[in-house]
């Protein structure tokens, strides 16, 4: 495992992509002075087998709010987090609602697996975290979204001399790209080609516009629907890319990106595929 990288255990979004799994839908892996599971939806253990990514290793899952595309291997995770009983040394940074019930006072991932990490976190937007113990120079600024979940988050991680930002699921709003001002890499949760009368995700319109502002050096897709992975990702991201003037990819199932570079490597056919 390369140290200083992002990897891409997923790339799907929508139900419809969920439930076909045309792309996966695992999140995605940080991997530096900490090791960070983003968002470990269905598939993520077997996504993190298939692209040598050791689940045993993780120092921190970090999940983004309650739906189950982002949460649905969390349990999974810290299970792997706990070899050698070694989970009290590891930790989880989770939307309120995750980490002490939504609004039907439901929890997505069990207190049973939370119990066994040693540090439980729950972001609130305006309110920086700085890992404990760890790494104390490693921080995280939660950032508001407009979704489902209102206490869902996006973020901007602090790493390894980066700055990485994730939207997570949301809609455009006024002064988004304010948040992300100053990210070297963006992923973007882009599900759409076009603005729909579905609430609470981003299009390509959208995307080009939060880019325009925030100016990160380079912005990743992720999170694609299933129609717009069966038109041309690639194609979104050129269009995306020339409306903003942000170096703009379309990320892929395996894909990896240096963090000390912003070199990107296009996986290869994995053998678990």
């Amino acid at each position: 495992m390369q140290k200083g990288e992002l990897v891409f255990l997923g790339t799907g979004g929508g139900r419809f992509n969920l439930v076909s799994q045309v792309r996966r839908t695992g999140g995605f892996r940080i991997n530096g002075d900490l090791n960070i599971h983003v968002d470990p939806g269905p598939g993520a253990l077997i996504s993190s087998l298939a692209y040598s990514q050791d689940p045993t290793k993780i120092n921190w899952l970090i999940v983004t709010h309650n739906h189950i595309d982002h949460t649905n291997d969390a349990g999974l995770m810290i299970e792997a987090m706990d070899r050698d009983r070694q989970a009290h040394r590891c930790g989880i940074i989770a939307s309120k609602s995750i980490l002490s019930g939504d609004e039907y006072k439901e929890r997505t991932i069990s207190s049973y697996h939370t119990n066994k990490l040693s540090e439980k976190i729950i972001a609130r937007h305006g309110s920086k975290i700085l890992f404990p113990k760890k790494n104390p120079k490693a921080s995280l600024a939660p950032i508001p979204v407009r979704h489902e979940d209102k206490t869902g988050f996006g973020f901007v991680l602090s790493m390894n001399n980066r700055k990485i930002g994730y939207t997570s699921d949301t809609e455009y709003y006024s002064g988004m790209g304010v948040h992300y001002s100053g990210c070297d890499i963006l992923v973007v949760n882009n599900l759409k080609a076009r603005a729909d009368n579905v609430p609470g995700h981003m299009c390509s319109k959208d995307t080009a516009r939060l880019l325009s502002q925030a100016k990160p050096k380079l912005a990743l897709l992720s999170h694609m629907g299933l129609r717009l992975i069966r038109a041309s990702p690639e194609r979104e991201a050129a269009r995306i890319q020339a409306e903003s003037g942000v170096r703009t990819v379309a990320a892929k199932d395996g894909m990896r990106i240096s963090l000390s570079s912003l070199k990107i490597f296009f996986p290869s056919k994995s053998k678990r595929q």
